[in-house]
């Protein structure tokens, strides 16, 4: 949940001091300005939302520090403090953009609606954006880059799966697409107008999940101050992604499995079930059996997630799809990055086709988006490459040397030791040289002896 964050502009230190305290133990991150120049400063410097201004300042009236902080960001939500009989200059300030104005005395339970009004109009607005950009999002199986049979399989499924209502459970090594395949699904069903919501469940507090999951009504914990509604109620009729559903806790896990059984939920500090209409995806790159056996995963719950499962294999086992994935994200990040008619090389793309990819397709696009940035005349290199990818030929060929002289066979160690120290420290010479025991000076006499590109 996002923590907001309020300026507050008065040039009177008590009052200052006041409503500074208070709306710190609210749980809001405040700044503090004794007048409207300082204030305009601290806006310009910080992520602000909600800016608190005295209307009569020495120096500017409150009315011109709204003016000037809409011009800077029209999205900083604005509440004019203004003596008490002096209205006119609150409707003038509302006439000129503010939420919202106060009188002095301040009277904290009012301050205290006219903050959530405006915080809930900002999370509104927020899932509004947030929806109509899924809804912009063409994430349909063709999104999914494959031509290899394991793949096929993949989307076979998943497209024969997309307008049922049964649960998935997507399983496969980090890295390998899983919340593509997800959102593939969803995209593909009839719920493609309504929220996805997709939720890293590691991410997630141990203390608050069940929160976050179900939501909570106010005063169930300490700063509960509102009723919340948590991630299932926010994807009704739409679909939730729990990634790394092997994760979540035992006592969650309990309540999770009514939410399948039953389809209702209870918010945290209620007992009263609502309905809800969630199509629930999972996601693991954990063995869940063995988990089961271990006690740290209920048998039941595993069953009623896996009613289908779908296995993405690691793309070692499918490298005819590297070509085609190399070349989606080679234009990818060439638009982004503003380069043209970007080409690889032949050796960068033989080590590319090589290399076996331990974080998958994740790994791949980390490395061509790093290569397309380091790329000079719009060439792809292997100088480009990080150094556990330019470095494998040799290292292949290392490997086979089991014949030679004593001498060559302690060069061709040495070699080997200086490969493996730079592929672990990612081409850092000086992490290299410690790691080996050696200077970064003879390191470097080192690889120019053996030719060794870094």
């Amino acid at each position: 949940m996002k923590k907001y964050s309020i300026l507050l502009i008065d040039d009177e230190k008590s009052q200052r001091d006041i409503l500074s305290g208070y709306l710190k133990k609210k749980g809001y991150t405040i700044f503090t300005a004794i007048s409207g120049e300082d204030g305009i400063k601290i806006a310009k410097e910080n992520l602000i939302d909600i800016i608190l201004s005295d209307f009569k300042m020495p120096d500017m009236t409150g009315i011109e520090v709204l003016e000037e902080v809409k011009k800077m960001n029209p999205e900083i939500s604005f509440i004019i403090i203004t003596a008490f009989g002096t209205v006119e200059n609150a409707v003038k300030a509302m006439r000129l953009g503010a939420d919202d104005y106060i009188s002095k005395p301040v009277d904290l339970d009012e301050l205290d609606i006219l903050i959530d009004k405006i915080i809930g109009h900002k999370d509104l607005k927020s899932e509004n954006e947030m929806l109509k950009t899924q809804l912009q999002e063409k994430y349909r199986i063709s999104a999914v880059i494959s031509e290899s049979p394991n793949m096929a399989n993949v989307i076979n499924i998943a497209v024969r799966v997309a307008e049922s209502k049964a649960t998935v459970l997507i399983t496969g090594e980090s890295g390998t697409g899983k919340e593509v395949i997800a959102k593939s699904i969803h995209y593909l069903s009839s719920r493609k107008d309504k929220p996805f919501v997709a939720v890293n469940i590691p991410a997630l507090s141990a203390t608050l999940i069940e929160s976050e999951l179900f939501g909570h009504e106010k005063g169930s914990f300490t700063g509960a101050d509102k009723m919340s509604k948590g991630r299932f109620e926010l994807a009704d009729k739409g679909t939730i992604f729990l990634d790394e559903i092997g994760d979540i806790p035992l006592g969650t896990q309990v309540k999770l499995l009514r939410v399948l059984q039953e389809q209702q939920i209870e918010r945290v500090g209620s007992a009263e079930g609502i309905n809800i209409d969630t199509r629930i995806i999972a996601a693991t790159n954990q063995n869940l059996e063995k988990k089961i056996k271990d006690g740290a995963f209920r048998e039941d719950l595993f069953y009623r997630l896996n009613i289908v499962s779908i296995n993405i294999p690691p793309l070692r086992e499918r490298k005819e799809d590297i070509l085609s994935l190399i070349e989606f994200f080679i234009k990818k990040y060439s638009e982004e990055n503003h380069k043209k008619d970007i080409e690889i090389s032949k050796e960068a793309l033989d080590r590319l086709l090589k290399y076996n990819y331990p974080g998958n397709v994740r790994e791949l696009e980390n490395i061509i988006e790093r290569a397309v940035v380091l790329s000079r005349r719009n060439v792809v290199s292997v100088n480009d490459l990080p150094f556990g990818v330019k470095g494998l030929v040799e290292e292949e060929r290392l490997d086979d040397l089991t014949t030679g002289t004593l001498s060559e066979q302690v060069e061709a160690l040495e070699k080997k030791m200086i490969y493996n120290a730079l592929k672990k420290t990612n081409g850092n010479q000086t992490q290299a040289g410690k790691l080996l025991g050696l200077t970064e000076r003879n390191l470097r006499y080192k690889l120019n002896k053996y030719n060794i590109q870094n």
